[in-house]
């Protein structure tokens, strides 16, 4: 279903320090605040870091860039841990961020993710390689239209979800899920076994392992953040592979990198299936 992939990586920091010397590379200005995820992306400081960000490894020139956001942004569904834990009417994901492909003149393709802030307004808080989120969101939405395209983090793995159906969009959805997916009862048992012990206030949260969901007071911040088993598009700055299993660096570290700071990402993009 899928071709051969390379594991996306993303060399995003996780600390005050980490997130400055990133920023430093590329000359980033201050993320600026916006009304809306659309004119967060849209803004002057982004596109100039845009730019940066395309010539980073000498593809093109900084000048020749000429990056633009095609299309608006979509919102990027993950597991949700109130459904893991089957808090009853949870729903199956959460929305973590929004994200919008950003795409530069010798065609190369960033996704460009927004975050809200505690004040209600938007801003740009890391840019990745690809633009996997928006091309999911646009799969799953010729696969089962009206449904909603969400990622578990753990795996890697991206589904759609409508009604009781949860249907794979990528190789490693097939191997949890099956070809034809899965219903969502049965998908619950299955993330609820993996996962239910990784919980906030589990034990295994409180060690500070590889894993465990962020906790509620980082939720409410809406920032985008890791979650159980680390992401695999992380380098060893942030997480981990789950075939690691060493320990990811804290949620709130990470959330408040963030929330004060414009990071740029990269990442190996991953051929999705048919």
């Amino acid at each position: 279903m899928t071709d051969p992939r390379g594991r996306r990586t993303a060399a995003v920091t996780t600390t005050t320090a980490l997130a400055a010397a990133a920023l430093l590379a590329l000359a980033a200005p201050p993320a600026s605040a916006a009304p809306t995820p659309g004119d967060a992306v849209e803004d002057r400081a982004t596109l100039d870091t845009l730019s940066r960000f395309f010539a980073r490894d000498g593809a093109v020139t900084r000048a020749a860039a000429q990056p633009r956001i095609e299309g608006g942004t979509v919102p990027v569904h993950v597991l949700s841990p109130d459904f893991v834990a089957g808090r009853a009417g949870a729903p199956v994901a959460r929305v973590e961020f929004h994200a919008a492909r950003a795409v530069a003149a010798d065609g190369q393709r960033a996704s460009v993710w927004t975050a809200r802030q505690k004040g209600g307004e938007w801003q740009v808080v890391n840019i990745a390689t690809g633009d996997d989120e928006i091309r999911y969101a646009e799969q799953g939405a010729r696969r089962l239209p009206g449904g909603t395209v969400f990622r578990e983090p753990q795996i890697d793995a991206w589904y759609v979800h409508k009604g009781n159906k949860v249907l794979p969009l990528d190789e490693d959805a097939v191997r949890a899920v099956g070809d034809g997916g899965t219903t969502l009862t049965a998908y619950h048992a299955r993330v609820a076994a993996a996962y239910g012990d990784k919980l906030p206030g589990s034990a295994y949260a409180r060690t500070g392992k590889a894993g465990g969901y962020t906790a509620p007071q980082q939720q409410q911040q809406h920032q985008p953040q890791q979650q159980a088993a680390g992401d695999p598009r992380t380098t060893p700055a942030t997480g981990t592979t789950p075939a690691t299993g060493t320990a990811v660096t804290a949620a709130a570290a990470l959330a408040a990198a963030l929330a004060t700071a414009l990071v740029a990402a990269r990442r190996h993009r991953r051929r999705t299936a048919a």
